[in-house]
């Protein structure tokens, strides 16, 4: 079917499930590609919506999703104000479990809700279905678990159904983003397929990281190389994994997404 620019009226059968800000190129006629952002543990869709603004990406639509289930906000040690109002806090895990060696949440919880509602409802449905893009016009970024949910989805539309054409015999559609952002986010192992012989994923992917990292240490980065065949490591010179602070921080996102867009 032929591409068209979605609109908000496009959306609305996901809510109350997935919950989604909108920000749309100045004009939007001129929309080429579309952003996905996925907020951190704990934080909403509201601070990515800014941030995706602020980022003004030319013929870009952002698309800042909230996380798919509610974080008790004292999980988090707010003060009793916040928690007595609604919560305003929320994660894109199953279920919220505490490591035994740590005591900290499982960094994987599994993401099976979050990858029905997003890629199924949101990707597929509503971008690919109704208004005709291609998953190869969609680029991911997330911070902290959603990054890792970024990840998990470029690894887990490799195995996207394959269809038979009368000229190229079985070939694979869909099987590819134009690519991902990860901030601090690993790879989790549950959005890894099981089959033995699987291919890498062609997803073009890109992980920022402190010095001090604890979730995208060796054997994560080493994870991804594993299971993508394009991989990008970017290490701050600051210890933490927080969100980009400055130029230095932001400009090798910035030449990712330049570069991607340029790409196919």
């Amino acid at each position: 079917m032929p591409t068209r620019v979605p609109n908000p009226d496009d959306f609305e059968h996901l809510s109350p499930s997935l919950h989604i800000s909108l920000n749309f190129p100045e004009v939007p006629e001129t929309t080429t590609a579309i952003l996905i952002l996925f907020h951190g543990l704990g934080d909403s869709d509201a601070p990515f919506a800014t941030f995706a603004k602020n980022l003004n990406l030319p013929g870009v639509l952002a698309i800042s999703v909230r996380g798919v289930s509610p974080l008790p906000p004292a999980l988090l040690g707010l003060p009793d104000p916040q928690v007595a109002g609604p919560t305003k806090h929320f994660h894109w895990g199953d279920d919220l479990t505490l490591s035994p060696s740590t005591g900290d949440l499982d960094p994987d919880p599994g993401f099976s809700k979050a990858e029905q509602l997003v890629l199924g409802k949101l990707i597929r449905e509503t971008l690919i279905e109704k208004c005709g893009w291609e998953t190869n016009d969609i680029l991911l970024f997330g911070f902290g678990q959603g990054g890792s949910l970024a990840l998990g989805l470029s690894s887990r539309i490799r195995q996207t159904e394959r269809v038979v054409d009368v000229t190229e015999g079985d070939i694979a559609t869909g099987t590819a983003f134009k690519g991902a952002v990860s901030i601090g986010g690993p790879l989790p192992a549950s959005m890894v397929p099981t089959v033995t012989a699987r291919e890498k994923s062609r997803t073009p992917i890109l992980v920022c990281h402190g010095r001090s990292s604890e979730a995208l240490d060796e054997e994560a980065i080493d994870l991804l190389k594993m299971e993508f065949l394009d991989v990008r490591e970017i290490k701050w010179k600051k210890n933490d994994d927080g969100m980009p602070k400055n130029r230095e921080e932001m400009l090798p996102i910035m030449q990712f997404f330049a570069e991607r867009l340029r790409g196919w």
